[in-house]
């Protein structure tokens, strides 16, 4: 069983989390349970409904559309991490390809962490739009190459 410091040390890794202070990741680190999960396993699958978000702590997850595979998570990843800010039914299904240990984050616990701490808010929201840039810089330079 992990610590609340040891999860602290895996969520600093989540790039949503990655503006959020060690000290306020405390209060994550508080409502993330720990999941096992044997091979083959299903965590999730396309179209249920999004209400959480997993890191891999050990072992390997593999993220697929029916038989196709889109990526794999392995340790110290994470994945559905966007079903914390959407209501959309998930897009793929999540299937252990070993026997893993995850670390759940359940969307309504979390969105109770923000109601109630505003600097991990803020530091989730700086993390956000930190990326939506680097998302428009790349389309930004993609455009301007385009042209050339």
């Amino acid at each position: 069983m992990l610590t609340v410091i040891d999860k602290v040390i895996f969520l600093q890794n989540v790039d949503v989390f990655s503006e959020v202070t060690t000290e306020q990741l405390a209060y994550l680190a508080a409502i993330a349970d720990e999941v096992p999960v044997a091979s083959d396993e299903a965590i999730y699958e396309e179209d249920d409904p999004s209400d959480a978000m997993y890191l891999v702590l050990s072992g390997r997850v593999r993220l697929h559309r029916g038989p196709t595979e889109v990526t794999t998570a392995g340790p110290r990843e994470a994945f559905g991490t966007w079903a914390l800010f959407d209501d959309e039914p998930r897009v793929t299904a999540a299937t252990a390809a070993e026997d893993s240990e995850l670390l759940r984050i359940d969307k309504d616990d979390f969105i109770e962490v923000l109601a109630d701490n505003v600097l991990v808010t803020q530091g989730v929201m700086k993390a956000i739009v930190r990326r939506l840039r680097a998302l428009g810089r790349t389309v930004r330079s993609g455009i301007t190459r385009g042209r050339e």
